[in-house]
């Protein structure tokens, strides 16, 4: 089964990886066909092993272990991928560079998360998911309060990991490509 692995903390604040490097680690521990898409932690393997916490625990020990980084691994199949698109209502009218889809260790707690996203006073539009919830930062990421007024909320207690759509998109082509 083809699987993206979406790291967080991966070429970010100090954190670098280069990406053979990571892409040798995963083969190093049982992952096949592995290729890396962009420079921010982005890995598509092949894995006899269904996508769940454990072989997300697994990519995060090697990740730790290999580069002393505690990251976050989102494994995902196509489908999966597909739906983090497709599902997001901010694709058809938001700009794909600040479209994201925030990726999730556990599901959503979806009565917290919509009661947050009806009151949140922020420009940001944002939806529910299931493992992932769906923002649309229209007045841009970095100057965003989105993050602090959830981490304030306790909104979101699980990992998280954020991939914009046009990265998205790029790895689902690169995904469908190499399948």
């Amino acid at each position: 089964m083809r699987y993206v692995a979406l790291l967080g903390a991966i070429n970010v604040v100090g954190n670098r990886v280069k990406m053979a490097e990571l892409k040798a680690a995963l083969e190093d521990e049982g992952c096949k066909n592995v290729a890396t898409v962009v420079a921010s932690g982005n890995v598509l393997f092949d894995h006899a092993e269904a996508a769940d916490a454990k072989l997300e625990a697994r990519i995060e020990k090697v990740v730790k272990d290999r580069f002393g980084i505690d990251s976050f691994a989102a494994v995902r199949n196509e489908a999966e991928l597909e739906r983090a698109i497709d599902g997001n209502p901010f694709v058809a009218d938001g700009e794909v560079k600040f479209v994201h889809t925030i990726f999730l260790s556990d599901a959503l707690d979806r009565e917290k998360f919509e009661r947050f996203a009806r009151d949140y006073p922020g420009p940001e539009r944002l939806a529910a998911g299931e493992r992932e919830f769906f923002v649309d930062f229209c007045e841009g990421v970095a100057r965003s309060q989105l993050d602090p007024a959830m981490r304030k909320a306790k909104v979101v207690q699980t990992r998280t990991t954020a991939r914009n759509v046009r990265s998205l998109r790029r790895i689902l082509e690169k995904m469908r490509a190499d399948g």
